[in-house]
């Protein structure tokens, strides 16, 4: 999984940086052609703004609040799984709500590249029977389209109303967390993306583990027993993190008078990395990425001149990273001129690439009086793009 920062414009005078860009000469509105494409975008879809995309507009400031949310594991690390057989990741969690994010790739390939199998396996370390419940499902066909998999698995998960049934585990015992896992055949450099969220009532194990296709992964959980070292350099990380849902309530009442601002999140500046425990290692563990962790957005604005609001997205590492040359990501959008719903960002192309290409994802009217009106938005940072994507709030003309 790709994460990289960028420096950004820490929290402080929104005005005095709009005072400060306008020195330097740099226009903060679009031009009639420009509001025009905006106007007859279909939802999703891509399109060019010449000389306009920059990571310097100001920023709208937020409280970021911690929500009450499952116990949060991600197993991405080592991301490229060298060894034939091992254990990628093996965490302890307790009885409540658990959120299992799988994001590892079959990287075998010395003697030769084979076939693997890359399954998630929980454990029941209670001495009573464990009941499992899944609430959300995404599990996606192995495959080297890492970004397509990045957005339809959010997609999924948005989708996801989860299952009654109810599975069993006995104590001692172990069974696959996702049947779908046991199934897949994995070849090399096929990326395995599970999301996962489900309730527990004993204390259990989850351990991600790489074997043969032939060999159930309960069974291998007995066999194996080398937990494969971190790699540090290579993906987002793995470990139990305190931190799965936030609450980002921004600072005032976003007015279009005031011109073009930007949420800026999962940067790793303003928004710091998530930090939890890997236990092999007995370390403290960081989520470089912030992958998986859902951010609920809520942006009080106004229109004092008349115009809408439209919210676009970029590729803003493009021009600085060889790794980045597209984005794909999918988000829950509140309703505006197109309906409320889970929408893929882009929903025309694979991938955006950069500047000058945006994503218009919504665009809101205005109140008929004026008034004070609120966007509800659902993000979470897009496995395989780089990082931030920002969300950029532009005043359009409706007319």
């Amino acid at each position: 999984m790709i994460s990289t920062s960028i420096s950004t414009l820490a929290k402080g005078s929104v005005l005095a940086f709009s005072l400060l860009v306008s020195a330097f000469g740099y226009s903060q509105t679009i031009t009639a052609e420009q509001n025009q494409k905006i106007m007859n975008a279909k939802q999703g879809s891509i399109i060019s703004l010449d000389g306009f995309l920059t990571e310097k507009f100001p920023l709208i400031n937020y409280q970021k609040v911690v929500l009450p949310g499952p116990q949060y594991i991600i197993s991405d690390d080592p991301e490229y799984i060298r060894e034939p057989e091992g254990i990628s990741l093996q965490e302890k969690v307790q009885p409540g709500a658990v959120r299992l994010y799988v994001y590892n790739v079959n990287g075998v390939k010395d003697p030769q590249k084979i076939e693997r199998k890359i399954t998630a396996v929980i454990k029941n370390l209670g001495s009573s029977k464990l009941n499992m419940r899944m609430l959300k499902y995404s599990s996606q066909k192995p495959s080297s389209n890492y970004f397509q998999i990045g957005k339809q698995g959010l997609a999924d998960y948005f989708a996801s109303n989860g299952e009654e049934r109810v599975r069993t585990i006995k104590p001692g015992e172990a069974i696959p967390v996702d049947e779908q896992l046991e199934k897949n055949v994995v070849k090399y450099d096929e990326l395995v993306h599970g999301f996962y969220e489900f309730v527990i009532d004993q204390p259990a194990e989850i351990s991600i583990i790489q074997t043969s296709p032939k060999e159930k992964g309960s069974e291998a959980l007995k066999r194996i027993k080398n937990i494969l070292p971190p790699k540090g350099h290579s993906g987002a990380g793995r470990g139990v993190f305190g931190v799965s849902n936030y609450d980002i309530i921004t600072d005032g009442v976003v007015d279009t008078k005031n011109g073009v601002a930007q949420i800026m999140l999962a940067d790793g500046k303003i928004d710091p990395w998530v930090l939890g425990k890997e236990s092999s290692r007995g370390q403290q563990a960081k989520l470089a990425g912030n992958y998986g962790v859902m951010y609920n957005i809520n942006m009080k604005w106004k229109s004092s001149d008349g115009k809408g609001l439209a919210l676009v997205s970029w590729n803003s590492r493009s021009a600085d990273n060889k790794w980045c040359n597209g984005m794909a990501m999918t988000m829950l959008v509140d309703k505006g001129k197109f309906e409320k719903g889970i929408v893929k960002l882009p929903s025309d192309k694979l991938t955006t690439r950069g500047a000058p290409e945006a994503i218009v994802i919504q665009v809101f009217p205005p109140a008929p009086n004026g008034e004070e009106q609120t966007i509800n938005l659902t993000y979470s940072p897009p496995g395989a793009s780089c990082l931030p994507t920002p969300l950029i709030f532009i005043p359009v003309d409706l007319k």
